[in-house]
């Protein structure tokens, strides 16, 4: 059995696949950030949470945000070897996640759409040319958190119609004062200026609203996808939350802007699965 675990900055889902290629029961858990999270607080993440069974797993596949270089991976690698009791876990980028459940073993380019966002070329073994996606002060244009930034700092400064911003506070009941609090004072703001992205959904129609959610994307192109040659002739395919729920808007975007659109998924584990599944199957052959 393997173990297959997809971890963004807000959520971690785990899946087991059998022997014979089976997944079976999937739990979630709450996101692990090697850049946000302590391998201590990492470590209680899985005590407090994990609610799968902890038997014995041939291999565990970790796939998590801020798993961009050897040593953050290593502080994730240690945690879950402790956890689990197994030494052969692998611990990849998310960004590794989104290439190998959109493309496969096929060249392509990936994108990640979530509460941040990412982007790379996929050679159809490794991540061939990447753009720094900069986190949500500096880049991840197009991501949840970016978006619900924007979105605040309009409410705040009234450069939405009225009655968006008097419909804004009517919903989550808050001070000015208590928004900056959490932007600034409080831990994880990235979660907490996204989570304003359902405000968005539900108001999507109104011009305003759209049009903060067709720029971002438009900047995701310009400043990310702009940057790799094969643009030119390979559709984007995306994954994660944002991308999904508000795809009609990112194919406008794309369009307008010179791009085609291919697959998008709500997230990048069925793919996975699939890679894995293949994998286990050229193995036992």
């Amino acid at each position: 059995m393997i173990l297959i675990a997809d971890s963004g900055s807000t959520k971690t889902t785990w899946c087991i696949v059998s022997g014979e290629g089976d997944a079976l029961p999937t739990c979630h858990t709450s996101g692990i950030n090697p850049f946000l999270q302590t391998e201590d607080e990492i470590s209680e993440c899985l005590k407090q949470e994990f609610s799968l069974s902890r038997g014995f797993f041939d291999a565990v596949y970790f796939y998590g945000a801020g798993c961009a270089n050897p040593e953050k991976n290593e502080k994730v690698k240690r945690p879950l070897a402790l956890f689990f009791d197994t030494g052969n876990i692998s611990v990849n980028s998310d960004l590794m996640a989104a290439a190998r459940s959109l493309c496969g073993s096929s060249p392509g380019i990936a994108a990640i759409i979530g509460t941040g966002s990412n982007t790379c070329y996929y050679d159809g073994s490794q991540i061939i040319r990447h753009v720094s996606p900069l986190g949500y002060i500096l880049g991840d244009e197009g991501g949840g958190t970016v978006m619900g930034r924007k979105l605040l700092a309009d409410v705040l400064k009234n450069q939405l119609p009225e009655t968006i911003i008097r419909k804004f506070f009517d919903k989550y009941k808050l001070e000015p004062a208590e928004i900056l609090h959490n932007v600034y004072r409080e831990p994880f703001p990235n979660r907490f200026m996204a989570k304003f992205t359902h405000f968005i959904a539900e108001n999507i129609d109104h011009p305003s609203i759209y049009g903060l959610v067709k720029e971002s994307f438009t900047d995701f192109f310009v400043r990310n996808i702009s940057q790799y040659p094969e643009s030119a002739h390979l559709p984007v395919n995306v994954t994660g939350s944002i991308g999904w729920h508000f795809s009609s808007v990112l194919k406008q975007a794309a369009e307008e802007n010179g791009f085609s659109i291919g697959i998008v998924t709500e997230t990048p584990m069925e793919g996975l699965l699939e890679y894995h599944k293949k994998q286990l199957s050229s193995i036992s052959k």
